[in-house]
């Protein structure tokens, strides 16, 4: 978007609030520049202890800031916009900025780019089973009938089963269309054509080539896949979970692992780093990142680049475009 000028300049009196690794690897270059071209930047902090937020209008923040508590509010009269580089924002805005009444944007839709681009390719791998033949072939080193070690291997179509209309839900979708699956989405809060099929949970994970889960991490979804549910599902079938370890019966999905019936691909875990002793580690049908599948490196930019636009336009008295309504959070990650 344009950048201010002219009359219409307003550069509001802003505070940087995140932790200081996330700063220092988010705010550099021409994002850097471009912060301070469109406000007026007193601190940068990772803590509100001894800040003085007197006179500020904007707090700009990121992973690590820390919660903007009513005892907060109070140090900062004029405070009247929280414009968030990052996704989630349960993390920091409680109900005192609710009730003050403070405007909040998040950069969850750029956040949720990366974990879909990262889930796509989870899928197109898992069913052309890449890395079980990568490491067949590193282990034999030779030629082998894959067709015979993998019967039916490939993407043509496949049942892709998805798990929670979420930003990154609807964005897989989306991703998903130019290839010749067949897509099932199940949210019980979806009341639109997303171009995939609704079902029920129960009927998606017995249908499901792959179960990918994006829902949000609530009191109603902790183990929203069980023990039942993973008995369910096909054999041979992979579950994706980009989303939050408590969405599934870890002991369970292990359980199911260890037999290989199923495959995994997990980037969140309980806990969140696995223990050196953990199976997953070890096991050939599993595929465990380190909860990458999010923004990181050169992918800040683009949430930095979408937290500015939202500064700029609040800088010219425009409504966020991204803004966060509370009623939202209570079905939101």
């Amino acid at each position: 978007m344009n950048e201010l000028s002219g009359e219409n300049m307003n550069k509001p009196v802003t505070v940087v609030a995140m932790a200081a690794e996330v700063a220092g690897r988010m705010l550099t270059g021409e994002v850097r520049a471009r912060l301070d071209r469109l406000a007026d930047v007193r601190a940068e902090v990772a803590a509100f202890d001894d800040a003085d937020l007197s006179r500020t209008e904007v707090l700009f923040t990121s992973w690590g800031c820390p919660p903007v508590t009513a005892e907060v509010l109070a140090r900062a009269p004029r405070l009247r916009a929280i414009v968030h580089a990052a996704g989630s924002v349960k993390h920091h805005v409680t109900d005192a900025c609710w009730e003050r009444g403070i405007t909040v944007s998040s950069a969850a839709v750029a956040n949720a780019e990366p974990v879909a681009e990262f889930t796509l390719a989870s899928i197109l791998f898992a069913n052309k089973r890449v890395v079980d033949i990568a490491r067949a072939y590193r282990a034999r080193r030779a030629n082998d009938d894959w067709d015979a070690r993998f019967p039916g291997f490939g993407n043509y179509r496949r049942v892709v089963g998805v798990v929670g209309a979420s930003r990154i839900g609807r964005r897989v979708i989306e991703l998903l269309r130019p290839f010749d699956f067949e897509v099932l989405v199940s949210d019980p809060y979806l009341g639109e054509d997303l171009g995939a099929r609704r079902v029920e949970l129960d009927e998606l994970v017995a249908r499901s080539d792959v179960v990918s889960l994006h829902a949000p991490d609530l009191p109603e979804t902790r183990h929203l896949i069980d023990a039942r549910r993973l008995a369910a599902m096909r054999d041979g079938a992979t579950l994706i979970n980009t989303a939050r370890a408590a969405l599934v019966d870890q002991d369970a999905l292990v359980a199911e692992l260890v037999t290989g019936r199923l495959y995994a691909v997990l980037d969140h875990t309980e806990p969140e780093f696995l223990p050196a002793g953990s199976p997953l580690y070890d096991l050939p049908n599993v595929l465990v990142t380190p909860h990458i599948a999010g923004s990181l490196g050169g992918e800040l930019a683009r949430m930095a680049d979408l937290a500015l636009d939202e500064l700029a336009r609040h800088a010219r008295g425009l409504p966020f475009e991204h803004g966060v309504e509370p009623a939202t959070l209570s079905r939101s990650a």
